[in-house]
């Protein structure tokens, strides 16, 4: 709690300009929310992404997004959705064009999303966040304090924006890989900001002499070699997933790993710094004594 009006300053100074990010730049949405075509194609060689890129720019498909998909001979082809052809006339055009690289390419899959689906699948990611900050923010009102429930919705927003700030920075790629990571992100974050308040709740029942302040640092501390070390041993899983895990899982990894920096940082810091300035105290967590009827009345003798 020494520490705390830094760390929150860091946390509004970090989220107002992931707003402003977000604001001005937006978000690089990959196929899942544009729309478009999707290609998988492999040669019997490895391929230079440049020549693929050239290929197909010369024949009027510009802006596509080439990359190597496992080998250097594995090639995923990302193309802006078109109003003139169909998924297969698209795919044939593109097999002629990479045929001129290697005659014996072949096609390994190729999808196709209408603009349409992707404008409801963005929406439905939105509300599907939303709705789990509203759902969270129910459970821990009830289950805890209402300042803690308001201290840790607020705490996972800031995840949140964060993420989608350096996702908007880096501009990579916004699929729903990366909604995924989002959503599970909150889970893992709610739940390590569950156990620094269940910890609160204690120690406010526990001890009887200390400010708010005093209680609320006490807690931290002891919870504190709990959350960096299961935070250290998640992000090692993740750093692998991040290296070597490929590029459909890249976008995840990216996603989970910054948030488990940040949500590390917000449950110690911001949650319960919130809770503090929103006035709690420990009347708040004393049971309730209910009088019994006629507890009030004379004994006979």
């Amino acid at each position: 709690m020494g520490h705390n009006k830094l760390s929150m300053i860091l946390s509004v100074v970090l989220t107002i300009a992931s707003l402003v990010l977000l604001a001005t730049r937006g978000l690089n949405f990959g196929l899942d929310f544009t729309g478009g075509t999707l290609v998988e194609v492999q040669f019997q060689k490895n391929i230079d992404l440049q020549d693929v890129r050239h290929a197909m720019a010369q024949q009027n498909f510009k802006d596509v997004v080439a990359q190597n998909f496992g080998a250097r001979g594995d090639v995923l082809l990302r193309m802006k959705p078109s109003s003139n052809n169909n998924a297969e006339q698209i795919g044939d055009k593109v097999m002629g064009i990479l045929q001129t690289l290697d005659k014996n390419v072949q096609m390994k899959r190729i999808e196709f999303v209408g603009p349409s689906v992707g404008s409801d699948l963005a929406e439905q990611g939105g509300l599907a966040i939303l709705a789990a900050l509203g759902c969270i923010l129910i459970y821990v009102a009830f289950r805890f304090e209402w300042r803690f429930a308001v201290g840790a919705v607020l705490a996972l927003a800031h995840d949140t924006i964060l993420t989608l700030g350096l996702f908007s920075m880096m501009r990579v790629q916004f699929d729903l890989t990366v909604v995924a990571g989002l959503l599970t992100l909150i889970g893992y974050s709610l739940n390590d900001t569950i156990v620094v308040c269940d910890r609160i709740r204690e120690n406010f029942r526990k001890i009887r002499k200390g400010a708010p302040r005093d209680i609320i640092n006490a807690s931290i501390t002891q919870v504190f070699s709990r959350t960096i070390i299961t935070s250290a041993t998640t992000a090692m899983v993740l750093a692998v997933l991040f290296f070597l895990g490929g590029n459909l899982i890249h976008s995840f990894a990216t996603a989970m790993l910054f948030g488990i920096i940040v949500g590390t940082h917000s449950s110690i810091y911001v949650a319960s710094s919130l809770a503090l300035w929103l006035g709690v105290k420990k009347e708040d967590f004393m049971p309730k004594v209910i009088e019994k009827e006629g507890a009030d009345q004379k004994p006979l003798l």
